[in-house]
C-alpha cells in the first residue's frame, strides 16, 4: 500500500515545491494565455509561486495543490489586466498598406501581443498545455474579451473547469458565469480566430521558405505563400497583405546592407517559427527576432515577425551565429 505524502512526512513546502515544478509550463501556457505576453507570464508564473509558499503552510487543503496554483495563477492575472491596455497584433490596428515602400516605423506606446516559443511548453504530449490553445490568432481574439470573460472561457474550454470551481476561482455565482462563458463564446464566434491543428508538413514547407529567404528567391518564395499572405512585424503597425504588395517589400528588404537575414526552424505558438539573425557592425550574426507562420492549405498564409531577440533564446536557439 503506498504512503501519503503526510505519513512519508512531506512537508507542505515541499509538495508545494514539488507540484509546481511539474506544473509550470502549463501555468506558463495559462497566464500567457490570459495576459498575451511571455514575459508578462513569466513575472505572474513568479509571483503565483512566492504567494504560494507565502500561504502554503496555511493551506487546508479543500482543493487540489494544482487547483489552488490555477486559481492563485489566475487571480494574479486578472489583477496584472486591471492596469493593461488590450495586447494587438499589427493587423489589429486597422487596414494593411497596399504600398510595399511605405515607411516602416516602430511605435512602443502599443501594448503589442507577443509569441510563446513552444520550448517553454515541456513535454509536446502535456494534455492541459494544448498546443492548438496558445496558436497566435486565437491568443489575439482572447485579448478582445474583458479579463473576467478570458479567465471563464480559459477555465472551462481549455481546463475543463466545473462551472462552479470557476465560480470558486472568480469569487462569483454560478449563473454569472454560465453568463460570462456565454458572452465570451459569442464574442469569438464573431471574431472567428484561426484555431486550425497542426498539418503533417509544415517543417518541410519551413525548410522551403527558408532555403528561398536566405537565397533571396522570391519566385521560391511565391510557391510557398497563399496569394492573400499577410506580413506583420512588431512592433511596426504597418502590415501587407497580398503576393503582389508582399513580396517587393521583401524584394526591397533583401536589397538593404547586409542582404536576407539567416533564419534557423523552431517552434512557437504550437506553429512553425524561425529565429531571425542579421550581421552587426562586426560581421557578427545576431539573433534579431522570431518569426511566427501560420499554415493554410499547405502554405504559408501569414507571417509575423517579433523583433526582440530574447524570444530567440527562450526558443532554444543560440544568440550568436558562428
Amino acid at each position: 500500500m503506498s504512503m501519503t505524502n503526510e505519513e512519508r512526512g512531506v512537508s507542505s513546502e515541499e509538495r508545494l515545491r514539488d507540484e509546481f515544478g511539474s506544473l509550470r509550463p502549463a501555468l506558463v501556457a495559462h497566464c500567457y494565455r490570459m495576459t498575451g505576453s511571455y514575459q508578462d507570464a513569466e513575472d505572474v508564473v513568479q509571483e503565483t509561486y512566492l504567494k504560494a509558499a507565502r500561504g502554503v503552510a496555511a493551506f487546508e487543503g479543500r482543493s487540489s495543490l494544482k487547483t489552488w496554483l490555477y486559481r492563485i495563477a489566475t487571480n494574479t492575472c486578472l489583477t496584472e489586466l486591471n492596469h493593461r491596455s488590450r495586447r494587438v497584433l499589427p493587423a489589429g490596428l486597422g487596414a494593411p498598406s497596399d504600398d510595399p515602400g511605405t515607411r516602416v516605423f516602430a511605435d512602443d506606446s502599443i501594448a503589442w501581443l507577443g509569441p510563446l516559443p513552444d520550448a517553454v511548453l515541456g513535454d509536446p504530449e502535456e494534455v492541459v498545455v494544448r498546443r492548438e490553445s496558445v496558436r497566435l490568432a486565437l491568443v489575439a481574439a482572447l485579448q478582445h474579451l474583458p479579463p473576467r470573460q478570458r479567465a471563464a472561457f480559459l477555465l472551462r474550454e481549455v481546463l475543463s473547469w466545473s462551472a462552479a470551481e470557476i465560480a470558486g476561482v472568480l469569487g462569483i455565482s454560478v449563473p454569472a458565469v454560465k453568463s460570462l462563458l456565454q458572452r465570451a463564446r459569442v464574442r469569438l464566434d464573431e471574431l472567428d480566430p484561426d484555431t486550425r491543428v497542426p498539418e503533417p508538413d509544415e517543417r518541410a514547407l519551413l525548410d522551403r521558405y527558408i532555403a528561398a529567404f536566405e537565397a533571396e528567391d522570391t519566385a521560391a518564395l511565391r510557391a510557398v505563400i497563399q496569394d492573400d499572405f499577410s506580413l506583420e512585424a512588431v512592433p511596426h503597425p504597418v502590415w501587407f497583405r497580398g503576393v503582389g504588395v508582399c513580396l517587393p517589400f521583401l524584394e526591397r528588404a533583401f536589397s538593404a546592407p547586409g542582404g536576407a537575414a539567416r533564419l534557423l526552424p523552431t517552434r512557437a505558438n504550437g506553429q512553425p517559427a524561425a529565429g531571425s539573425y542579421r550581421l552587426d557592425a562586426s560581421g557578427v550574426r545576431r539573433a534579431d527576432g522570431l518569426w511566427v507562420f501560420t499554415v493554410t492549405a499547405g502554405r504559408f498564409s501569414r507571417a509575423v515577425k517579433f523583433h526582440d531577440p530574447a524570444l530567440v533564446t527562450a526558443a532554444g536557439l543560440p544568440a550568436l551565429l558562428p
